[in-house]
């Protein structure tokens, strides 16, 4: 039980009536008698509300999160007590929200939804649903407790997947009225059966079909363009810098996610490769159906190190394990001309036999702090320090390009759009 503030306020006045009868005796008798009326006020309002058990309430939400993104959780209260009652929710969010404010004023059978936005992969936890309960007297009021504990998983961002495939549809190769070049070969894509007509290759004759069907019937084939497309994170320390609460990490998990989707919606294989001071994850390129799902359940469970990377080892990997030629698209950050020349050798090794796309951040805050007006010499020179740093990033993207090395500078923010548009970019002309 839980007295409420109406309660304290009713006291209050009894009590400096009941005070002021030391001035005005008739005040000491009324003061007595209000007493009584509270105290009878008090019990029923007990009575009312603790006659029954009426208040149930439930959460819906999903078993995952998408990191990122909004994500809602939908409290619905129901309630059997015979006359109205007020009802505050509190919903016991999972500590990593740092939300203590998660409380709202619900009406009977009715439901609330509110969203929350993870910024870490991992397991959430949320607590129970603590409902208090008054009548219009507002005296006391009653602590219901419902629901159990329920634990959310945060994988990688999932939710984006069926915009990102909006992108991949309206960048579509085939324009109106042109149709795809099919070519008769056994070195190409199975794709129907057919009439033999004149002229087609004896070799591609189905002997089977002709023998079921009583006429000459040849095999169709459909030139395979395939591609493998692989997403190469970087797991060091330079890649554990945090924009608006997510670090770098996480946001080229999401864009390695998005990634493969579209490349699987265009019919190529996706892959993915994690490193640090050696390579921890490869998942080998496909498009099967499911793919999809093993590449978020690697994702998901990648942790963070704080360790040096070694391009080395990741140059030893991709040349044993990648034999055909891909697409590579590495997520890292480089912070000046120093750190990138140390990686060169190796990404000129790799770029050898493959097409690599090196996908580094720009830093948004500081463009933000250069387009401020400066307010003192001190900023100002600030400000000249920050512009030769933002003009580093882009020598970075003029040295990747003189050695045949393929780069987009991005901001976290838009790191998967832009990604995404880049491959398609590319891809358009393989």
């Amino acid at each position: 039980m839980f007295l409420r503030h109406r309660f304290f306020l009713v006291l209050v006045a009894v009590i400096l009536i009941t005070g002021s009868g030391f001035a005005f005796a008739p005040l000491f008798t009324l003061g007595r008698w209000l007493t009584l009326a509270l105290l009878v006020m008090v019990v029923a309002d007990i009575v009312l509300l603790w006659h029954r058990r009426a208040i149930s309430a439930s959460r819906q939400v999903s078993d995952r999160f998408s990191n990122g993104d909004e994500n809602s959780v939908t409290i619905s209260v129901e309630s059997s007590y015979p006359f109205p009652v007020r009802l505050e929710v509190i919903d016991e969010a999972p500590i990593q929200f740092q939300s203590r404010n998660l409380s709202f004023l619900l009406s009977p059978s009715t439901s609330h939804t509110y969203s929350l936005r993870p910024t870490r992969r991992g397991t959430y936890s949320f607590g129970h649903i603590r409902v208090f309960a008054s009548t219009w007297l507002g005296l006391v009021e009653r602590r219901y407790t419902c629901a159990l504990p329920q634990d959310v998983k945060v994988y990688p961002s999932y939710q984006q997947l069926h915009q990102l495939e909006l992108i991949a549809i309206s960048r579509n190769l085939q324009e109106p009225g042109i149709k795809r070049i099919r070519r008769i070969g056994n070195n190409t894509e199975f794709e129907h059966i057919r009439d033999y007509l004149r002229g087609d290759d004896y070799r591609t004759v189905n002997w089977r079909a002709t023998a079921r069907l009583h006429r000459p019937m040849v095999n169709v084939y459909q030139q395979e363009r395939s591609q493998q497309v692989f997403a190469i994170i970087d797991k060091g320390r330079v890649m554990q810098q945090a924009f608006d609460n997510m670090t770098l990490l996480d946001y080229a998990i999401n864009a390695s996610l998005a990634l493969g989707y579209v490349a699987m919606h265009k019919e190529d294989r996706a892959g993915l490769i994690t490193f640090t001071s050696g390579v921890e994850t490869i998942v080998p390129a496909d498009r099967r159906p499911g793919h999809i799902k093993k590449l978020l359940e690697t994702l998901y469970a990648e942790q963070t190190d704080f360790g040096e990377t070694d391009f080395s080892a990741l140059s030893v990997a991709i040349g044993r394990h990648v034999s055909k030629r891909s697409l590579l698209v590495l997520f890292t950050n480089f912070m000046g001309q120093v750190s990138l020349r140390r990686q060169l050798p190796f990404l000129q090794q790799i770029a050898r036999r493959h097409r690599l796309l090196v996908v580094f951040f720009e830093d948004t805050e500081i463009a933000d702090f250069i387009d401020r007006k400066p307010l003192s010499e001190e900023e100002r020179c600030q400000q000249e320090v920050a512009e030769k740093f933002v003009g580093e990033k882009q020598l970075i993207c003029a040295t990747l390009r003189q050695h045949g090395i393929l780069s987009l500078l991005t901001p976290p923010q838009q790191l998967t759009v832009n990604t995404v548009n880049r491959y398609l970019a590319i891809r358009s002309n393989w």
